[in-house]
């Protein structure tokens, strides 16, 4: 076979090489191709499956309900005065929040609360329990007639932590719930839902006095100093601090002019714990149409209690701040 055969022969067979490998390639690539298509479908395929049969985001969110379940809960302090209604529908909505403990009733009226009211709200906050769950109701019932009775020492508290409310107030369970769980952070702060604020007056000559402002001046602001006791968690030591140590001419203002006690509340915390108070956002329902705050005047008079109240502490111990605790589960966004 001459040389010219044999390179004729070799660039064949080389060619015949170059295309079988050519082929081999895409064949390995094709079947690679095919196998990793396959294997991310079938571990696409396991992920559900595991999800669909042990979620674990439903499986934390269960621990920590459990977490929290094993925890104490709260008691439930009402203000109330005649509106009968009101209490009702109240206590009988709050009766059924998963951690209630129980539900004291602030009662100052002439005469006692008469039995079929008791009889009444017992057999809601029975029927409303959750879960065999008993909540126990209670009438604290106040020979006087004073605004200071909403923060009386009670001694046999089993909770730590107090929730107290107005009577034409609501809030959704999931709501106080998670006030609640803002407090267990910072069980030694106030925790509410209606926030105020205190701005220092700089003109005509007046040094260190104080206005008290409203809503609007928070949301203008995005500024607050005070969270109301009307719907606001706290530690039951402060009723304490609040029936025994509060100045007593501070006690008598309040029951004289009928207002203020919720002002002086947040001075005594503030005071104590030289930081502010938390307010946690959630939708308001109010049931009632009356109140303190509906009647002319309310803004001074409360302005002189801030003045008042700094006098008799020898200082302001109000502390700004501009956080505000939102559920993010309620959100679109994070």
């Amino acid at each position: 076979m001459g040389g010219g055969d044999v390179s004729k022969e070799m660039g064949t067979c080389s060619l015949a090489y170059r295309r079988g490998d050519h082929k081999l390639r895409k064949f390995v690539t094709a079947r690679s191709a095919k196998f990793l298509l396959l294997s991310i479908i079938a571990f696409a395929l396991l992920t559900l499956a595991c999800r669909s049969s042990r979620p674990w985001f439903n499986t934390s969110i269960a621990v920590a309900d459990q977490i929290s379940r094993s925890r104490k809960g709260y008691t439930l302090l009402m203000n109330t005065w005649k509106r009968y209604d009101l209490l009702k529908k109240s206590v009988s909505h709050y009766a059924s929040c998963s951690r209630l403990d129980s539900i004291h009733i602030v009662w100052s009226e002439p005469n006692p609360p008469s039995e079929s009211l008791k009889k009444y709200l017992e057999k809601v906050v029975k029927k409303k329990a959750r879960d065999g769950h008993e909540v126990e109701l209670r009438f604290d019932v106040n020979r006087e007639d004073s605004l200071n009775n909403r923060f009386k020492e009670i001694r046999d508290l089993k909770t730590d932590a107090v929730f107290s409310i107005d009577d034409d107030i609501i809030f959704p369970c999931h709501t106080v719930d998670f006030a609640f769980n803002v407090w267990e952070s910072a069980p030694e702060t106030m925790v509410g839902f209606v926030p105020r604020v205190h701005w220092p007056e700089q003109s005509n000559g007046k040094a260190d006095y104080y206005t008290y402002s409203g809503w609007w001046s928070v949301w203008w602001s995005g500024t607050y100093s005070m969270v109301l006791s009307k719907a606001a968690f706290f530690h039951k030591k402060y009723l304490s601090l609040y029936t025994n140590n509060m100045p007593a001419s501070i006690r008598e203002f309040t029951t004289k002019n009928r207002n203020c006690e919720d002002i002086a509340m947040s001075f005594l915390i503030a005071n104590a714990t030289n930081a502010p108070p938390i307010w946690v956002k959630g939708k308001i329902y109010e049931i009632g149409s009356t109140g303190i705050s509906s009647i002319g005047g309310h803004t001074e008079k409360r302005t002189h209690c801030v003045n008042r109240f700094v006098a008799e502490f020898g200082r302001m111990p109000l502390v700004y701040t501009s956080m505000k605790a939102v559920d993010s589960r309620s959100l679109w966004f994070w």
